[in-house]
């Protein structure tokens, strides 16, 4: 079955040095099929557009649904284009961005999108993910803690929890806690008897967490 081909959005600006380039780029994806569509405002003449994305600057640029603010080169954007819609793809653009230090660009993909939120699991049972990646995961999951969409995860950090690895066991273990529901109490006792004594720890803490919220 073939994938769907994302449409694209460009904001550009009178004057700006780089949007004629990207804005070429993409016209060039739309001739080969890789782009269904663009839609290309000017927020000199339609600011109201820029306001409506919280845009500040350009050239700013959405491919299906990932946003591309600044100078993203003809490679980058093909790359993009292919990977929209797969979730191979939200992965490796979770994945970029994060190890880019772009947290706040990812917290708000995932705020919009919440549905692709599950892909953040393949990521962290990953034994070779960058420790900046890592981190940065860590920050969206605790920035959602106790909420709906992060309890749907709890069968994935149950999962990960019994990990052979020990990172991603203990981070499992963290996780359960942060969903805040009490029915992951039996996965953390089981944890107290982790072969680690830093999960152990994380463990006797989830608990703690959980006897406070509950």
């Amino acid at each position: 079955m073939s994938r769907p081909v994302p449409d694209a959005e460009i904001l550009i600006a009178t004057g700006c040095a780089h949007c004629p380039a990207v804005l070429q780029a993409l016209s060039d994806l739309i001739k080969e099929g890789l782009l269904r569509e663009l839609r290309v405002s000017n927020i000199v003449v339609d600011p109201a557009r820029a306001q409506e994305l919280g845009v500040r600057t350009t050239p700013w640029t959405r491919i299906g649904p990932f946003t591309l603010p600044g100078n993203y080169s003809p490679k980058e954007l093909r790359h993009w284009a292919q990977q929209a819609g797969s979730e191979e793809g939200i992965a490796d653009y979770i994945r970029s961005h994060l190890k880019d230090g772009q947290l706040q660009q990812i917290e708000d993909f995932l705020n919009q999108h919440p549905e692709w939120l599950e892909t953040v699991i393949s990521l962290l049972e990953r034994e070779d993910l960058e420790i900046q990646v890592r981190l940065g995961l860590d920050a969206v999951l605790e920035s959602l803690a106790g909420s709906d969409a992060l309890k749907q995860l709890t069968p994935e950090f149950a999962r990960l929890s019994e990990h052979n690895n020990a990172q991603i066991r203990g981070d499992a273990t963290h996780y359960l806690a942060l969903t805040g529901d009490p029915a992951v109490r039996p996965r953390l006792e089981q944890r107290l008897q982790d072969e680690s004594a830093e999960i152990r720890e994380i463990a006797r803490e989830g608990l703690d967490r959980l006897s406070k919220v509950n």
